[in-house]
């Protein structure tokens, strides 16, 4: 016989599919949500079931915006300078870098690292429509700022590439040392995201 009602034990598996979230963490979650008023659980209930239908993504830079918006302001922005884009994988990072207030331009969410066991390539990644950004912006930089992993090197490498056969007058520049080696954007703290756009270098 199940020693938890069902709805409880339902709640625990899918607390459990998160990212980070083991079986243990999985039951604190569980109950200190029944423990709460239902008000609280509704509006965290709430928060989750509308989350895809008021996020979607921008068309131009991938990343991550109201529903209600055409583009990212962090584009359209007048305060943002088009002439500098900074390349991430994922939109944790975008949040992770405007954190520091260090930079003023704008961003291009790849979308993943190429990983061929995984069997993603170049084609899966947003880096043919970074490409058209570079003449319809009037780009003058590009910092690749991938996860200094195996899949982000070999990843920057690539899009580096393509910068380089589209327009060779295009500074390409990278993320200095401020980021230790085997730890991800969205992790580091300001200090150290700080250090890596001051020093980042031309490839």
């Amino acid at each position: 016989m199940p020693v938890l009602p069902k709805s409880i034990n339902d709640l625990i598996e899918e607390l459990g599919r998160l990212p980070g979230v083991g079986p243990r963490t999985a039951e604190r979650y569980a109950f200190y949500l029944f423990k709460q008023p239902a008000n609280g659980a509704g509006q965290l209930a709430q928060a989750i079931t509308s989350l895809h239908g008021q996020v979607k993504i921008c068309p131009l830079t991938f990343m991550l915006i109201d529903a209600k918006e055409t583009v990212s302001p962090l584009y359209s922005s007048s305060r943002r300078d088009k002439s500098k884009v900074l390349v991430v994988e994922e939109p944790l990072d975008v949040a992770a870098i405007e954190s520091t207030g260090s930079f003023d331009g704008t961003y291009h969410v790849l979308g993943g690292t190429i990983s061929p066991i995984d069997g993603v390539g170049p084609e899966q990644l947003h880096i043919a429509e970074l490409i058209s950004r570079l003449k319809t912006d009037k780009v003058n930089e590009v910092i690749l700022a991938t996860n200094p992993s195996v899949e982000g090197e070999s990843t920057a490498l690539f899009v580096q590439k393509r910068i380089k056969e589209a327009n060779r007058k295009i500074k390409v520049t990278r993320l200095a040392t401020g980021l230790p080696a085997g730890v991800d954007i969205e992790y580091a703290d300001h200090i150290t995201l700080t250090k890596a756009l001051e020093g980042r270098r031309t490839l």
